[in-house]
């Protein structure tokens, strides 16, 4: 190791200095590093609230990293020739980043590191992003778990490495290589006026996410069994975003929950289990990648899902104009906040796949556009879960009532009202900020009449099931 040449670290999904192993390696060295962000092909085709989030995300790595006398490099173009590019301009003898596990970034990176190596150049990758590295954790007979249950028992009593603090200081370069401007890249462009109401609610960067985690654990991990469905309270920790993009890192929160469970808040068991539905998202990803773009379960290939995105109930559905006022109130919060209660997806989800028998990757890809926690995994088993088609899916006869969930979890109305403007002589400014943040396009005000809905729940039902049954399911 040449203590003068430079360490160039790629972040990705990993926009923290604390425990973070590809950082703390490089500062290990005791040579220069160099902080790199690179827009490549993947994140240009991020949806547009992803992606505005992401420049969120790394204003405030940049603004971290001022404050330690450090830059973030940011750079435009395919991965490989940029770090080659960098390489060639800084002299640097390494370059570390921290793993990806979708198809796209596996094989992306696969090539990068073979071809650094190939040149000479020490090219390291570092775990981080989840927990349990998914070639780890196998069933007794050596195949990948394909219900959650028997894998949570698997490691719910593994270690996880303990949290790194962040480095006290940088080395920093003789030159810094030149860098983009993150304004210019205008990653929020997308998001138009709905930016500025979404960023109400974001809480971004590495500081608010450990200050979020700590907040929970001190308020609210103990009542979080009883909490986390109600969608009017906050009863869940919000880290989802932070997570997304590696402002905090799964074993924090590990950790965090364990000492709370160690403590007697009983609730932090399930927060647990919830990081390990994470983490068996990312090991489904990792062993059938195919989660992503096709039915999981092949059987459900023969079924005639409705595909036509543009079909007026769709249309309904993404603006929150159904008539069924759970699914509706949830879509509203997804464009005001960028999020979703988990309750909420769940409801949307059933309604789009069940009630209205649309192919779940319409649904999958109208998240991927909206959610600003957007994650490849999680996005894409949770919608196959609701469809019935994933692994350890919700089975195909359950098709759930919007309205008597509604009942169970909403039963004085305050999160309908939160969200829902129409009929109301003084909503709040929650509902009306929906009519700020959607598409003008769209040509909705606060003064419509909330639509009667379009399709009768218990007949919609039945439909689903004589479809299902017909198919032989």
């Amino acid at each position: 190791m040449n203590e003068q040449r430079p360490i160039i670290v790629w972040f990705r999904r990993d926009l923290r200095l604390s425990d973070h192993a590809a950082l703390t390696a490089a500062c290990a060295s005791n040579a220069p590093v160099i902080a790199v962000f690179i827009r490549d092909p993947l994140v240009d085709r991020l949806g547009a609230a992803p992606k505005w989030r992401l420049g969120q995300g790394l204003a405030a790595l940049e603004s971290r990293l001022a404050e330690m006398g450090a830059k973030l490099i940011l750079r435009s173009g395919p991965a490989l020739d940029t770090l080659l590019a960098l390489l060639a301009e800084t002299g640097a003898q390494g370059v570390y980043w921290s793993r990806l596990y979708d198809p796209e970034s596996v094989a992306r990176d696969t090539d990068i590191k073979a071809q650094l190596r190939a040149q000479g150049v020490e090219a390291r990758s570092f775990g981080g992003h989840v927990m349990f590295e998914p070639w780890s954790v196998q069933t007794k007979t050596g195949g990948m778990y394909k219900v959650y249950t028997p894998f949570w028992r698997s490691v719910k009593d593994r270690s996880v490495d303990a949290p790194r603090s962040a480095p006290p200081t940088l080395c920093a370069p003789e030159t810094w290589p030149q860098s983009e401007r993150l304004a210019d890249w205008h990653l929020g462009a997308a998001m138009r006026r709905g930016a500025l109401i979404v960023a109400r609610h974001a809480q971004v960067g590495e500081s608010a996410a450990l200050d979020r985690l700590a907040e929970f654990i001190e308020d609210d991990v103990a009542d979080y069994v009883q909490m986390r469905d109600i969608p009017s309270k906050r009863g869940t920790s919000g880290l989802s975003e932070n997570l997304a993009l590696g402002e905090i890192s799964p074993h924090q929160c590990w950790h965090a929950g364990m000492r709370a469970l160690h403590e007697g808040k009983a609730g932090a068991e399930v927060f647990l289990k919830e990081l390990v539905w994470r983490e068996f998202a990312y090991h489904l990803m990792h062993h059938s990648p195919h989660i992503l773009t096709s039915n999981w379960k092949p059987d459900w290939d023969k079924f005639a899902w409705y595909t036509d995105a543009a079909h007026p109930e769709v249309i309904a559905w993404q603006q929150g104009r159904t008539g069924v006022k759970f699914a509706d109130a949830a879509m509203r919060e997804l464009y005001v906040t960028g999020k979703m209660h988990n309750r909420g997806r769940m409801i949307v989800a059933s309604y789009l796949s069940k009630h209205l028998l649309t192919h779940w990757r319409i649904g999958q890809a109208w998240f991927e556009e909206c959610l600003t926690d957007w994650d490849p995994a999680s996005n894409a088993m949770g919608w196959q879960w609701a469809a019935g088609s994933g692994p350890d899916a919700s089975p195909y006869f359950r098709v759930f009532n919007p309205d008597t969930q509604l009942d169970k979890f909403d039963p004085k109305g305050f999160y309908v009202k939160r969200w829902i403007a129409e009929g109301q002589s003084d909503p709040p400014e929650t509902a009306l900020s929906y009519y700020e943040a959607i598409p003008e396009s769209w040509n909705l005000t606060a003064r419509d009449i909330y639509p009667s809905p379009a399709r009768d729940l218990a007949a919609g039902r039945q439909r689903a099931l004589d479809a299902y049954q017909n198919r032989g399911f």
